[in-house]
């Protein structure tokens, strides 16, 4: 067992080199067309809802045995997402604390790791408010079509949901709204997310959400939440007893002070956001406005304030953390060969103007989530960070994993190896893009 104690550095390099090899070209036994899906048997309360790109409960179940930790001590996922980490920490009967800023993952995340309900009662619950909304449903006419108010629907990605499925599912959250009793009611509305996104709308997951083709006229809205809810009941009933304590906190993971406390985490496990140009909030979007997380463009707009800037739709005037990597040579490069890149093709628009300050932008952010972090990190506590290298800028290579590791060194974190996950191909590049664990160490 590796110690908690600091270690000397031969016991450091022995740690790199027996559990972190870098060359290795497969993660474990799993193939790299494997190592990133969900397994069969880890389908119990993972698959509550979760990101079609989360990463894989087996990944983290790895690294808690390689990290060594044990009943009684603490893991921290600071951007929890969806609650991989969690849900498999509980499951191994590790303490776990997560943090998210999306009100919805964040929401996922909480309801997941709760396993405190009776499967019969909330069954039986869940019935009763299947059985209004049919009968509320089967008297609607055509003319009387329940709609968002205009605001929130301009929020949705256009026809990412058919008006008559939209008009059940209204229904029904409306039944479960009057219907509410605790502690059924946030499983009913978490069944409701995951029916959503994956039976009731039009959306698609490739690397990008979109919108299918062929649109869903009508959808059997009651049906696939009920089929969620029995799926939640059976994992319920079904679990092992964990002693295992869970919090999930809505909070920002470059901001830490309100929600840890100092010296308490014993290991960190997560997968900050890539510096992709991705919106994550689109991600959630149809949810995030169905449950009234998000009713207009200024939720959105404080949303997004409060997420590590990792696209243009998220960069806001008095942003300031790229002052926090304005001495490293390597991110500035990296954001002078973007700029340089967009004016040798003319990209003129206003969002392709902050291709350069994002990417300084996003490791500027991660460098202050590490700082703030050190101070509610137990002496010798390891730290894993899946990231993946990306050339979505231009196609101007950005190293991720290496420069997190260098960044993180230049504020006292031992760098213990970056450990190949997975690979992916890149359709913009028509390259295989890699995918890290940064295995950091925290001397105290």
């Amino acid at each position: 067992m590796v110690s908690q104690n600091a270690l000397k550095n031969d016991d450091i390099l022995r740690y790199q080199q027996e559990l972190f090899s870098v060359e290795r070209r497969v993660y474990g036994t799993k193939k790299n067309s494997l190592a990133n899906k969900l397994d069969r048997n880890d389908r119990a309360f993972h698959d509550w809802y979760r990101f079609v790109l989360s990463f894989p409960p087996h990944l983290v179940r790895d690294y808690i045995g390689r990290f060594s930790l044990s009943q009684g001590q603490t893991i921290l996922d600071p951007f929890c997402g969806t609650g991989t980490t969690l849900v498999e920490a509980k499951k191994q009967d590790v303490n776990n604390i997560g943090i998210e800023a999306n009100p919805v993952a964040h929401f996922a995340s909480s309801v997941k790791v709760d396993w405190s309900v009776s499967a019969d009662k909330l069954l039986e619950h869940a019935e009763m408010i299947a059985n209004n909304a049919e009968r509320k449903i089967t008297r609607y006419k055509e003319s009387s079509i329940r709609r968002l108010p205009e605001e929130a629907e301009k929020l949705l990605l256009r026809d990412s949901i058919s008006p008559i499925p939209l008009h059940k599912s209204l229904i029904l959250i409306d039944e479960i709204r009057a219907f509410c009793e605790e502690p059924f009611f946030r499983y009913e509305m978490l069944a409701l997310s995951k029916a959503l996104v994956f039976s009731i709308s039009n959306l698609h997951f490739g690397p990008e959400v979109g919108v299918r083709r062929i649109k869903k006229q009508d959808a059997s809205v009651v049906e696939e939440w009920m089929e969620e809810m029995m799926a939640i009941a059976s994992d319920i009933k079904n679990q092992h007893q964990s002693t295992a304590k869970s919090i999930v906190h809505n909070a920002d993971a470059r901001e830490m002070n309100a929600v840890l406390k100092p010296n308490s985490i014993d290991a960190v496990f997560t997968s900050p956001p890539y510096p992709n140009e991705k919106d994550y909030t689109r991600t959630t979007r149809l949810e995030s406005v169905l449950l009234g997380y998000l009713n207009n463009k200024e939720d959105l707009r404080r949303l997004k304030q409060g997420l590590l800037r990792s696209n243009t739709r998220n960069v806001y005037k008095g942003d300031f953390d790229d002052t926090w990597v304005s001495h490293n040579e390597a991110i500035q490069s990296i954001a002078n060969e973007i700029e340089k890149r967009r004016i040798e093709l003319n990209k003129t628009s206003g969002f392709e103007k902050l291709y350069g300050r994002v990417t300084k932008l996003y490791f500027g952010g991660m460098a202050r989530h590490f700082a703030d972090l050190r101070q509610f990190l137990k002496p010798g506590a390891y730290l894993g960070y899946v990231v993946g290298d990306q050339a979505s800028y231009l196609r101007v290579m950005i190293k991720t994993g290496e420069i997190l590791a260098d960044i993180a060194e230049s504020l006292g974190y031992e760098v213990v190896g970056i450990d190949l996950f997975r690979t992916r191909f890149a359709t913009a590049t028509k390259k295989d893009m890699r995918e890290e664990v940064v295995v950091l160490r925290w001397p105290g």
